[in-house]
This record gives C-alpha cells, structure tokens and sequence, in this order.
C-alpha cells in the first residue's frame, strides 16, 4: 500500500482524467501524489493482499489560472472526486517548472522594465536573468486568486557566471502568470551593480592542492543492508523507502528487531515544508520569504547524485518516478542515495578493576539520503539509523547566498557585505519535519521534559539537587512548544499501554537545538504563512488529511492555515494517533566564508530510545 508511484500508475491517472474531459491542451499537473492509506489500513495489510491505489492530482489550466484536485482510482481506472480549487481562498497550486521558464522572456518584452534597465545603463540583455520568485501572499489590483511571482534581475560577466555576484538593485516586477505580462513594476532607484565576478570553478581559484593523498573506503565483502524493492533492512532496521513530487523522502514504517518481536518507532518521516525568510526591511526585498516544498516542490528539484561527490562508499542507488508538468511519468534516476559510514566509538570502558581490561564497540549507521537544489540554494537532505535505536536527521546548506546591491563600503544593518557592493541579508531556514509516531503502537502521548534545581529546603539541604519536570501536552491548544537551552527542553514520546521491565511506559525523546523561531514579527505576511515556524514543536491529533504544517497550497496563501488551526483547543493528545511537526534550523547571518559559495552549514534533531529496550541493545555487537 506504501509503495512508491509507478510509471504506469501516473500514466493510469492521466488517461483516467483524460477519458473523463478533464484534460485540455493547456491542462498541467502541479502534484500527482499517493493518496497514503490509514495506518490501520497499511497494517492489516499481508503479503498476496490486493492493493487499491488512487493518485490526488492537482490540476491547473494554464490558459485560464482554474485549478482543481481530483482523486482517481488508478486500480479500478476511475475518478472517483474532481473539485475545483478556490485560489482565492485556498491558495494557488505549486509553481510548474515550465512556468519559470516563461519568466525571463515575460520580464525581458516588458517596456517598463527595459526603460529602467536602460536608465542604469543595461541595453543588452543576453547576459540578463529575470529569477522567479514565489510571491508570497501578493494580491494586485484587488483580483485575490491572479497566479504570480515576483522577478528579481542579476547579470552574468559571461554565459557561465554566477548572476548572484551581480544583483540589479531596486527593481521588482510581478508576472502574471496567466496573461503572461509584467502587472506591475517597482523601482526604488538605480544602485551600482556589483563588478566583481562570483567563479568559484577549479579553473578559476587553482592551482589546486597537491598533499591530500587518497581516502578510501571499501566494503570488500559488500554493504551490510538489504534493498528488496522499496524495503530496506540493516542491523535490526527495517523500513519502506518512498520519494515523491513534493517532499522528496519519505520514510515509512521505521521498526527494530527487538529478539522475537518487531516493534515500530515511527509510521512516517518526512520533512513536509521549509521557508527561507530574509530580514530586510528595503521596500525592494521586504517581502522574500519561500517555501520551498508547497511553493516550488522540493522533490522534483532533486539532484540525480553522483559517485564520489554526492556520495562516498559502498553506494546503492534508488530511482524516483515523479509526474512532469504535462502529467507523464518522468524517471529521476539516482534520486536517493543509500549507504553505511563508520561514526567512531559507541561505547568503551576499560575496567581498572580487572588489569585494566578493556572493552570497546565502533557504531556505524545507515545513511539515506537526497539532495536538492532550489534556485541559489542546495540542500541535502539525511535520515542517519544507528545500531543503539537512534534516529537522527540532518540538513547541509549550501550553494550560493542570494545577494542585493548598495553603494560599495554603505553595509546595512541586516547584511553583510561579502564583496564590494555585494550584500548578502540575514535570513533564517525553517525545517518542518512530520513526524508520526507508533512507538510500540499508535497511541502515544507526549510529555515536555525540563531539568530544574530542587530548592534548597529538607529536600535539598546542600542545595545540589536537580530532578525532571515532566508535563503531558493533554490538549490539542498545548502543543506548540518552545525549545529552552537552559532547562534542556526535550520532549518524550511514550506509548502508556507498553511497559519496560522497570514498570515505566517505554519511550523515544525527540532532542532538540534550540535556535530562534520565526523571527518577522507577529501579524506580518511572514509569521502568517511560515505559522509552524514559530514554534519548535507542534503536537496535533493525526488525521490523514493533515498533510502539511502550512496547509495544502501555501503559494500565495495569506497564512493561518495548517497547523495553526489544527493547534486550536479541544482535541486530546493522550494516548491517541499523534502527529509531531517539529522546526528547526539557523538564523543565517553570512560571512565573508560564505561567498562566492557557501560550505555546508548543518543543523538537525535526534530521537532517542528513552526505556524503550530493557539495556543496552548493543552488547552483542562484534
């Protein structure tokens, strides 16, 4: 039932629709998804069981912006629901790449802007570029529902530069997508354009160093993982590989062996959105917030990796089939990168009791992974498995900043400058992870825990003590919670109707960093729309239409929904299916490091088996 899109099955849903007129020579596909199954559903399932599969395509009539989603059947061949979407209310679907490639030639015929061009002495436009860029929750001309994006313009030294060394500042102009036209265009004035080039190819920072002798890392014998079709299994591991359009990875149905038993952890893993917002206030680049999976999906950005870069070690690859802007089934090949790393030690003592016996384990973990590229930006994207039970993911940041211009030596206060007359603004990247948990089972609770002192009294004469506060998060209006450093907030995820061997219910502690939320104040554009980024942690009641945590169709959505409604009060979190949305991620103030292109910045979260085994699962390791 969890099976990743085939070929066929998104040629199945396109003719299915086609046969049933709803496909027009100007009709796109914004989404085709699996519409997922219940975990009830996916868990009475048995091999040899048959498999009713239906598709949630998002549809988009180019000609005339109409959208709708629809459902169909592709088991039976049929559609089974087909509504239209408000894009007023509902927002608008996510960008097609073929949208984007309209835009420069939109910007480029545009007389307004040619004039301001012009004015700053650009005539020839081949080394022009006229970035796309989502539009936030832009509405002109009182037409709420118009499709848009907002073009900013770079230049290139050459054909192959980098147009982010090169921002042409004060110019705005917004596109209609539908009428193909620039409706409307800003110019705060003309600024010099940054000369210096931004290369960052060997060929243009050698000559390259000559003492780093070879790494090599070798599994002679071959990985230690199984790859059954999309069912992975490692070191008492097992769970189902899936890829889609707008999230990328998916993990789903995350077990351990436990002796006899397997016992869950997690039902599914993704991570489900991701805003980049940017902290100027110039009336030019005060609105640059995106969200990269809802507004331009992540998924399809996705790199096809490549050997000894991407990847490093005993590497197993695994397609994706995603749908093209025309609803045909597309292969991205090497999407996901799977493999093992040796991570160093991951227990020793030496007992100075016993001649100084010693006793030690290496840990290793298993690494899925994919990376994308998302305009300036590349991210990849790793779920890390370890021997002891821990889960772990990590985001690497890098690529290139995204830039603007002033006067060379003027700063601003929410920039840096990293050449002369090129700032890069302080921005901040919001990772929303959905996690579902089933630790032992699907009914969970979730508890805040914080380290406090005992006061000093009878209970604590020497004034030493510290002990856990645990507090049940018991109503849908207390799960937005705040990470604390100082108490070492962390929250732990218990199943009331399992038991460890001490009588405790057994547990995974999701582990936090505790960097700023959101940080564009309450009631602005920003705070509305990247709502589940300002909280670290978001607990709600899982309901199968709860999908996203900025709702269903973010582009150009003025904000609220998603997990900002699902938080409102009245549903209880104990003992009952969860969903845990958690945010995280830096407040990215660049540094002269970071140009002309940028090492990778990390950030990321731990669970940890908290009681869930009985010991240490690690002492029959080799």
């Amino acid at each position: 039932p969890l099976d990743p899109l085939t070929a066929e099955e998104i040629a199945t849903a396109r003719r299915v629709l086609d046969e049933a007129g709803k496909v027009a020579p100007t009709t796109r596909f914004p989404l085709v998804l699996l519409e997922e199954p219940d975990r009830h559903t996916v868990l009475a399932h048995r091999d040899g069981d048959p498999v009713v599969r239906r598709l949630r395509v998002t549809l988009l009539d180019t000609a005339t912006g109409a959208a709708a989603e629809a459902l169909v059947d592709v088991t039976a061949r049929a559609l089974l629901a087909h509504r239209p979407l408000d894009a007023a209310t509902e927002g608008q679907p996510p960008f097609l790449f073929e949208e984007f490639e309209h835009v420069d030639g939109i910007v480029k015929a545009d007389p307004g802007w040619r004039k301001a061009m012009a004015e700053r002495g650009i005539t020839d436009t081949a080394l022009v570029i006229a970035a796309p860029l989502a539009a936030g929750d832009l509405c002109l001309e009182g037409r709420p529902g118009r499709r848009l994006v907002r073009s900013l313009t770079f230049l290139r030294c050459s054909a192959d530069d980098s147009p982010w060394a090169h921002p042409v500042a004060g110019l705005v102009a917004d596109v209609d997508l539908v009428e193909r036209r620039v409706a409307r265009l800003t110019d705060t004035g003309a600024v010099p354009v940054p000369t210096e080039c931004g290369r960052y190819e060997a060929a243009f920072n050698g000559p390259p160093r000559t003492d780093l002798r070879p790494l090599r890392i070798t599994q002679p014998e071959g990985p230690s993982f199984t790859l059954d079709g999309p069912l992975l299994t490692w070191q008492n591991w097992s769970f189902r590989l899936d890829f889609n359009a707008r999230e990328g990875l998916v993990l789903h149905q995350l077990a351990l062996r436990d002796g006899e038993r397997t016992r869950p952890v997690l039902h599914r893993a993704s991570l489900a959105e991701m805003a980049v917002a940017y902290g100027e206030a110039e009336p030019a680049r005060n609105w640059v917030a995106f969200l990269d999976a809802g507004e331009y999906t992540l998924g399809r950005n996705a790199n096809a990796l490549r050997l000894g870069c991407d990847c490093l070690g005993e590497i197993s690859y695994v397609d994706a089939v995603l749908a093209d802007d025309h609803g045909n089934p597309e292969t991205l090949p090497n999407a996901i990168c799977v493999h093992e790393e040796d991570t160093g030690l991951l227990w020793k003592h030496t007992d100075i009791f016993n001649g100084m016996a010693v006793e030690s384990r290496r840990s290793r973990r298993l690494v899925v992974s994919y990376i994308a590229t998302v305009g300036n930006y590349d991210y990849g994207f790793y779920w890390y498995l370890y021997q002891d039970g821990t889960i772990s993911f990590e985001v690497k940041a890098t690529g290139i900043v995204q830039t603007y211009a002033t006067e060379p030596g003027a700063g601003s206060p929410h920039a840096t400058e990293v050449a002369p007359g090129l700032l890069a603004p302080y921005h901040q990247h919001l990772f929303c992870v959905r996690l579902d948990p089933a630790v032992d089972g699907p009914a969970n609770t979730v508890e805040e825990l914080d380290v406090v002192p005992v006061p000093t009294g009878p209970d604590n004469p020497a004034g030493n003590a510290f002990t856990v506060r645990a507090t049940p998060l018991a109503d849908s209006a207390e799960g937005g919670r705040v990470a604390d450093a100082t108490v070492g907030r962390r929250w732990r995820i218990t199943n009331p109707n399992s038991r460890n061997r001490m009588g405790a219910p057994v547990a995974y502690t999701l582990v936090p960093e505790a960097n700023p939320v959101v940080l564009a104040r309450p009631g602005s554009a920003v705070a509305r729309r990247v709502a589940f980024g300002t909280r670290h942690l978001w607990v709600t009641r899982h309901r199968p239409e709860r999908r996203y945590p900025a709702g269903d169709y973010p582009n150009q959505h003025p904000g609220g929904g998603g997990v900002a409604q699902w938080a409102r009060g009245g549903e209880s979190l104990e003992n009952t299916e969860l969903t845990l949305w958690h945010t995280f991620g830096p407040t990215h103030l660049p540094r002269l490091e970071d140009w002309p292109v940028m090492p990778v910045d990390t950030c990321g979260f731990t669970l940890r088996p908290t009681g869930f085994f009985d010991r240490n699962p690690t002492l029959d390791l080799p």
